[in-house]
């Protein structure tokens, strides 16, 4: 029985469930139009996952295997294959709303068998004593260290597989019922292939066995490099996350603390697991209806980093020009977003995913719901972060302001950690603050009490 192997999330030949799947296989990816073709033709995403492609692509074909590209809707790819004879396919398990109403439209054409190889555990896996799901983090992530062990991090080896026949050599357009052959190019797509600037998985892991002793230190200082640099590869499978905690293991071993990136893995899996549990959060409020302002004119000055908030401004920057953000410039930032512009985190979720090469959809969305005090873990009123004293406190010299912001280079590192200064002076080119922060936070506390 032929077997189609659907790569998405999973970018690689090593450790990789899908190759451990006997038979006779057909490995495929599919761009998927439903997704690019809300895309700006510029996006770095669609070139960083065209280029893992090619790899993937390369290494199957060193394997013995190839893989057949696709351009159009996963349905319509599903409908041509099935004509095929195909009745099986197998694939990676993802969370938000848009793959599982895909994956249930596949599942009633064909075999549809998910694999768990983006996380560690089942979500139905670890429940509380009365089989309900965990919503607090810490017994969550006690429940996991009870439950791990060796097999969680096993690598898959290859299975015995032969590689069906097919024309591997094009790249399938596929619409309306009509099969055409383009080049293996991303300008048959009609995107701009763009060189994306990320440490290949092997170096971020070796560059990172130096930050990890001192990674919960330091990890929130904005202008130092104490980041794994790792979460592209989680989001895109281009290195598995059972290797990676084969990499802490053997870390441990040699006395290095682990424990604290450990920690925030487990994170990663309580994002995913909670969107499984709790499908609604990716786009209503769990608890709470905070304040919500249509504030255009403030929403346009945040997506052209014109706030006036030099720490606020540079991770919007950040975003923009390289698709990534400082974890701590996050959390600052969705504040922000939703507390002193009192804008909804939805909009500011849909702003992120647009730009961030990391983008995954259960962290995004529960990390959007944590600063607005709208999730699981609600806290309306608390999380109001003061921008001047998080870059006081995690960018002292502002090297990260000014790396990101150079129209400040001139401006004295200690002057943009003050609104007084930034209210009261001319800075050439750049705009005084949209709001001060004490009265954003008093007009937010004063709105939520009066709505509850």
């Amino acid at each position: 029985m032929k077997k189609i192997l659907w790569f998405r999330r999973d970018l690689r030949v090593h450790d990789s469930m899908l190759l451990a799947t006997e038979g006779e296989v057909l490995p495929i990816f599919i761009f998927d139009t439903n997704i690019l073709n809300s895309l700006e033709k510029n996006d770095k995403r669609v070139s960083f996952i065209f280029e893992q492609v090619l790899k993937l692509k390369t290494d199957l074909k060193a394997m013995g295997l190839d893989l057949a590209l696709f351009y159009g809707t996963p349905l319509e790819v599903f409908t041509y294959l099935k004509t095929l004879e195909f009745s099986e396919v197998y694939a990676s398990v993802d969370y938000d709303s848009y793959a599982k109403e895909r994956d249930a439209k596949i599942a009633e054409m064909l075999s549809f068998h998910a694999l768990n190889d983006c996380y560690l555990f089942e979500p139905n896996e670890v429940l509380k004593k009365d089989g309900s799901p965990y919503l607090v983090f810490t017994p969550y992530y006690r429940a996991c260290q009870a439950l791990y062990t060796q097999f969680y991090a096993l690598e898959y080896a290859r299975a015995q597989q032969s590689l069906t026949n097919f024309d591997y050599n094009a790249l399938w357009s596929i619409q309306d019922g009509a099969k055409t052959a383009l080049h293996v190019k991303l300008e048959s797509m009609g995107f701009e292939p763009l060189h994306v600037n990320v440490l290949e998985p092997q170096k971020a892991l070796e560059i990172f066995t130096c930050k990890v002793d001192s990674y919960a230190e330091k990890r929130d200082f904005l202008d130092e490099d104490a980041t794994s640099h790792l979460s592209v590869h989680l989001r895109f499978g281009t290195l598995s996350i059972r290797e990676i905690v084969r990499f802490l293991v053997n870390l441990k071993k040699q006395s290095h603390v682990t424990e604290p990136f450990f920690r925030q893995l487990i994170f990663r899996e309580f994002y995913a697991y909670l969107l499984y549990h709790f499908p609604k959060l990716e786009w209503e409020n769990y608890k709470y209806s905070p304040p919500v302002s249509k504030d255009e004119d403030a929403y346009e000055r945040f997506i052209k980093a014109e706030t006036g908030y030099p720490l606020i401004d540079a991770a919007v920057m950040e975003l923009l020009t390289t698709g990534l953000m400082h974890n701590r410039a996050r959390m600052v930032v969705g504040s922000f977003f939703t507390k002193h512009l009192m804008l909804p985190w939805q909009k500011g979720e849909v702003f992120f995913a647009k730009y961030l090469l990391d983008y995954d959809a259960s962290a995004n969305i529960l990390s959007w719901q944590w600063c607005a005090g709208t999730g699981i873990d609600p806290q309306p009123y608390f999380r109001i972060f003061n921008p001047y004293a998080q870059s006081l406190k995690f960018d002292k010299e502002a090297r990260y302001i000014k790396r990101y912001l150079p129209i400040l280079s001139d401006v004295p590192a200690s002057s943009l950690h003050k609104e007084v200064y930034l209210m009261s002076h001319d800075i050439a080119g750049y705009p005084k603050p949209l709001i001060g922060h004490e009265s954003a936070r008093k007009r937010f506390l004063s709105e939520f009490a009066r709505a509850h």
